[in-house]
């Protein structure tokens, strides 16, 4: 449509000219620029599980970072990444890449991660990463690399992270081009092929700046390095590593474990007295990890470990805890880690001689109770007893724990606190009860802990909080009480002076409950309203009218909406001056009325979801001028005309997503200058030209990205389901409705008039040439047919002159001169049409004798017949017409009769008026035109009276 062009063309100016960057946002055919507050932030596309083949070629030139993982693309071509210049981070991983063409990434200049992992290269060429001068990360991890050309990474020069796992490799000698890179520190060569690991089988020494080694899953029989390849190497993993015959530490230089300070040995095919001599040795470890490896522990290889003066972190998860009775010889540790250890309970003193533990993992166990030897661990920090079987907390449990600042308790059986439980805990700040069978909290925090910062009890049964529940924790910013089918009393928060965030499920939130909250910042509010549930304190929303602080507020009903309370929660919204973010789900059961955000002028973030807002007022948006999101997912909408309002000027991101929009009007994104980020998936999309404007828009507009667009399904019409809508064919809906209009009725005024003008001034003209036209059809037939003529000749006359032709003319020639004569109303055959009867007559006829008065020239169908007559006379070039005039006319009274004027001018004709009493000459002249032959005539005819 012309019209819906001109109206695109004019938004894509008008954004041209009030975004000066318009590569930020638009839409692109397979991937999504991710969304970011700051309109002049880093570009971010994810082309992630695009069924992709190849690199797209419509990535921004400005992009910066780009994953496209989980595709299908099996080549990189060296043009592909030619335009991205600025591109710092490249994901690759989980694709199909088997070749990349040398110089690929030449032009990646700025390019500081790559990540190809898991897919299919073997080797890795000279001119492979040329270009890459600021590549600090390289994952190349689950290839069938085999082979490394000696000068693969001479480019990577600023190389500091490299990970090779699961590959081909076999020796040392493969990776030597690796050692040679001037910053790496970290090099994980896990999963490969390696039978030995030994530095002196390198073709020439190198000094690595190299910190981190990780050599794991290999089946390394022999690992052995020096101080002068890996002089700074301070953490080594050689989990899953050896052979039958065990692993081999040979590291001859004593002054290399210096600097090694973490150490990971786990499930390593190591003997005992092989890992014990190398523990003996390492003088300097901190970290040491011991995951499954039960056989050596159990053989005493803790006695060793706690020997190891320096060792500050221990690792032995994922062993068996009956075998760790050593532990209390390990008085230096620091931190812990006995998760996943299957431990129903700890022997009896384990910890109690760890007195510098700062932080304990117990996590994922089968613990009852908690283990009493934590009551002996005053320097305890961080303890963590998630995902056990605890049932109940005694007031000795953490009895001496007063310097614990985190305490996990989430996802386990604990039914009630007592109020003696935390009571201890002075420098408390994280505690998390959450996913637990908790009914009660009972006197748990009214005196405390003082310090504590934030409290999650979600995901429990608590059936009710009383006032004074939470009176002890002054310093409390986050508290999470959601998913407990809640009733609270009069003033349950008092004390939450400082309290910042809420989240809440609860049946009856009175106004006293939480007027002390002067701090909160966030309010989220859970509900599961059954239909039938009336009992509804009409205070419920009245509780946050003093929340003048509130920044966020978010309202979400997991049940039936209940619109029957809006009123209060509108005098709720007019309380909160300073909101920011509003999210209501399933709370309205129609739109909200234009008054609902009066008083919210600096809202920024809407959303409302789950609600029929079909018949959404406009005014809505009118008081927040400064709304940037706005997401009415799943709202039954089917027209946007309400964004056609400037008070949306400053909005960016709008989600429309699962609505009944079948036509988007694009014109209503004119009033949205600022809107860089528009997702409408999952409407009912109309594949027609109601959508071509949409359509072009779509594709032309390079300020708003419409995401997924050419993802976008037909859904109407039924034969159009399932095509894309990006894929219709907008050529056929250009033509512009209007102008068809506007030209066709030019056309039938002028039509009109032309009609109107020929019929005045050229009808007779017309009507001859159509005669003619006739006549000359007839013509070509009986010269095909040969036929021979029926009479001698055919008389045209007026029925007014019949009298003359009775009583003068047919006496004469049938009666006298033996002619045949053709007349109308005794020859024409009846029935048969009178201008296929005339043409017959003229045609069958040697000649036409017109008989002409004023009657016969004022006659239409004696006007037909010599027309038809003159026009055998020119065609044939035969002498065939006979003109008789009964009475003088003149000249220029013929004008009018513009082809009978023609003819008297060109040919010799009879006139009766001048024979006066002879007659009988008259007669002799007729006889004498009739007995003229089929010869052409003369080209120079006589005109005049013929003399009598």
């Amino acid at each position: 449509m012309a019209s819906l062009s001109l109206q695109t063309l004019f938004v894509i100016l008008q954004s041209l000219l009030l975004h000066p960057n318009p590569l930020l946002a638009y839409s692109l055919k397979d991937c999504t620029i991710n969304y970011v507050d700051n309109p002049l932030a880093d570009v971010f596309v994810d082309c992630s599980t695009c069924y992709l083949v190849t690199v797209p070629d419509d990535i921004p030139r400005d992009v910066t970072s780009v994953k496209f993982n989980s595709n299908q693309i099996k080549e990189i071509k060296k043009e592909d990444f030619g335009k991205l210049s600025k591109l710092r981070f490249l994901d690759l991983e989980f694709n199909s890449i088997s070749h990349v063409d040398d110089e690929s990434f030449i032009h990646l200049a700025a390019l500081t991660t790559l990540n190809m992992y898991r897919n299919e290269l073997t080797n890795l060429t000279a001119n492979l990463f040329q270009g890459l001068s600021m590549l600090t990360e390289l994952d190349l991890g689950f290839n069938y690399i085999h082979f490394i050309h000696t000068s693969a990474f001479q480019f990577l020069t600023s190389l500091q992270t490299l990970f090779l796992e699961n590959n081909r490799l076999q020796q040392i000698t493969d990776i030597q081009p690796i050692l040679q890179l001037p910053h790496l520190q970290v090099l994980s060569i896990s999963y490969n092929q390696f039978s030995t690991f030994e530095t002196k089988d390198l073709l020439f020494n190198v000094s690595s700046g190299l910190k981190i080694l990780n050599v794991s899953q290999n089946e390394i029989k022999t690992f052995s390095i020096t101080p002068l390849v890996f002089p700074h190497l301070e953490m080594v993993n050689l989990s899953a590593c050896g052979q039958a015959g065990g692993l081999k530490w040979d590291i001859p230089d004593k002054t290399l474990p210096t600097n090694l300070t973490e150490l990971i040995i786990s499930n390593t095919l190591i003997t005992f007295e092989e890992i014990r001599k190398v523990l003996q040795n390492l003088d300097s470890l901190i970290y040491l990890g011991l995951n499954h490896m039960e056989d050596v522990i159990n053989k005493g290889l803790l006695a060793t470990v706690c020997k190891i003066p320096t060792l500050r972190k221990l690792d032995l998860s994922y062993n068996s805890v009956n075998s760790f009775s050593e532990l209390e010889n390990c008085s230096q540790l620091s931190d812990l880690d006995l998760s996943i250890t299957h431990t129903s309970e700890l022997p009896k003193d384990l910890l109690r001689s760890l007195k510098r533990l700062r932080s304990l993992k117990l996590n994922i166990n089968l613990l009852r109770k908690v283990p009493e030897d934590i009551r002996s661990l005053s320097t305890l920090e961080i303890l963590n007893l998630s995902d056990n079987l605890i049932s109940d907390l005694g007031c000795e449990d953490f009895i001496n724990t007063t310097s614990l600042t985190e305490l996990y308790l989430n996802t386990n059986r604990i039914i009630k606190l007592n109020s003696c439980v935390f009571e201890n805990f002075t420098d408390l700040k994280v505690l998390d009860i959450s996913d637990n069978l908790l009914q009660t909290i009972g006197d748990a925090f009214k005196l405390g802990p003082k310090m504590l910062m934030f409290l999650n009890l979600s995901d429990n049964v608590v059936l009710l909080f009383e006032q004074g529940d939470f009176q002890g924790l002054k310093s409390l910013k986050h508290l999470d009480v959601s998913n407990n089918i809640v009733r609270l009393t009069r003033k349950v928060f008092n004390g939450l002076i400082n309290l910042e965030s809420l989240s809440i499920s609860v049946l009856s939130l009175l106004y006293y409950n939480i007027k002390q909250l002067q701090q909160l910042k966030s309010l989220n509010i859970y509900f599961s309203v059954d239909i039938n549930f009336r009992h509804f304190n009409p205070y419920y929303f009245d509780a946050s009218y003093v929340l003048r602080s509130l920044k966020v507020f978010t309202v979400i009903c997991t049940g039936n909406p209940f619109d029957f309370y809006l009123p209060i929660l509108i005098q709720t919204l007019q309380s909160m001056r300073h909101l920011e973010e509003f999210t209501a789900e399933n709370i309205y059961v129609s739109a909200p009325g234009p008054d609902t955000f009066y008083f919210n002028n600096e809202l920024k973030n809407l959303t409302i979801r789950k609600t029929d807002l079909s018949h959404l007022n406009p005014k809505l948006f009118q008081p927040v001028p400064n709304l940037q999101v706005l997401d009415l997912s799943n709202c039954k909408l089917k027209s946007l005309d309400f964004l056609a309002q400037p008070k949306l000027s400053a909005l960016r991101y709008l989600k429309l997503t699962d609505n009944e929009l079948t036509v988007i009007n694009e014109t209503v994104f004119q009033s949205l200058p600022a809107l860089t980020y528009l997702d409408l998936d999952n409407n009912p999309f109309t594949c027609d030209c109601s959508n071509a404007g949409f359509i072009q828009w779509v594709k032309s507009n390079n300020q708003t990205q419409v995401v997924n667009a050419y993802q976008y399904t037909c859904f109407f019409p039924m034969a159009a389901q399932g095509r894309k809508l990006m894929d219709f064919d907008v050529q056929s809906c250009w033509t512009d409705v209007g102008l068809l209009c506007f030209i066709s009725s030019t056309c039938l005024v002028l039509l009109t008039l032309l009609s109107s003008f020929i019929y005045h001034f050229l009808r007779w003209q017309l009507a001859y040439g159509f005669y003619l036209f006739l006549a000359f059809i007839y013509d070509s037939r009986k010269k095909k047919k040969g036929a021979p003529h029926q009479y001698d000749a055919f008389v045209s006359y007026n029925v007014h002159d019949e009298d003359w032709v009775y009583r003068e003319m047919l006496p004469v020639l049938e009666g006298e001169q033996g002619w045949r004569l053709c007349l109308h109303h005794r020859d024409f055959q009846p029935g048969k049409p009178i201008m296929e009867n005339i043409t017959d007559a003229i045609y069958g006829s040697r000649k036409t004798i017109c008989v002409i008065s004023r009657r016969y020239l004022q006659s239409e169908w004696c006007s037909r017949e010599i027309q038809m007559a003159s026009f055998r006379l020119f065609d044939e070039q035969k002498d065939v017409l006979i003109l008789l005039f009964l009475e003088d006319i003149p000249t220029q009274q013929l004008s009018p009769y513009y082809r009978m004027r023609k003819l008297v001018k060109r040919r010799t004709y009879l006139s009766w008026s001048q024979a006066g009493q002879h007659t009988g000459v008259f007669w002799q002249n007729v006889h004498r035109a009739l007995e003229t032959g089929d010869a052409p005539t003369d080209t120079d005819l006589l005109t005049g009276p013929a003399g009598c």
